[in-house]
């Protein structure tokens, strides 16, 4: 059976932890797995988009968004749909439209995922700003222009006008105890 999974959340969040160990389950079940952890870094728009998300201001705001787009449908053009795959993993995925003006991200997000393909395992970590930024800080990483106090908070606040008919996890407990859920919910619907 093939199985498409997405995994989101705020920065800091455990995103790419949560796709590992999910990958590694699956691949533990013979499964063959493709992971993808937009902005990617194997094609020009990830590239640019990753560019635009370490300036600041609202051209790089939307530019960012706009290519992360890109990035992500390049992905689903590649992975989705290539049939030597049973399980594809996105890290990261149509979310990207909350930081676009209000307004207008609801309406992108309600084409995007009229388009795009969705699931019934996708999942949007929930984790609190001020974790998500005690997290942030302990990583040796450039920071991002949405990695402060203030775009945490409105973007969380943002992420629940479009995580209506995702799985929401609480994301602030132990990486162990958010796999065992997002586990156990996606060998349920296999």
């Amino acid at each position: 059976m093939r199985k498409f999974i997405v995994i989101d959340g705020l920065d800091g969040s455990g995103k790419d932890t949560q796709v590992n160990l999910l990958a590694e389950a699956y691949e533990k079940k013979g499964r063959n797995v493709t992971v993808r952890s937009h902005p990617c870094s194997d094609n020009k728009f990830g590239r640019k988009s990753k560019q635009a998300l370490l300036k600041t201001g609202k051209y790089n705001k939307i530019k960012a968004t706009v290519y992360f787009g890109l990035d992500a449908i390049r992905s689903v053009h590649m992975y989705y749909y290539n049939r030597d795959v049973d399980v594809v993993i996105f890290s990261r995925y149509i979310l990207a439209v909350m930081y676009l003006p209000n307004v207008v991200n609801t309406i992108v997000y309600k084409i995007v995922a009229f388009v795009l393909p969705t699931s019934d395992c996708m999942f949007f970590l929930d984790i609190t700003p001020e974790e998500s930024l005690r997290r942030i800080g302990s990583r040796d990483e450039e920071t991002e222009m949405f990695e402060n106090i203030e775009s945490l908070r409105e973007n969380r606040e943002k992420s629940r006008k479009f995580t209506y008919n995702w799985n929401v996890v609480p994301a602030d407990d132990s990486p162990e105890v958010i796999s065992e859920k997002i586990v156990a919910k996606c060998f349920s619907t296999d």
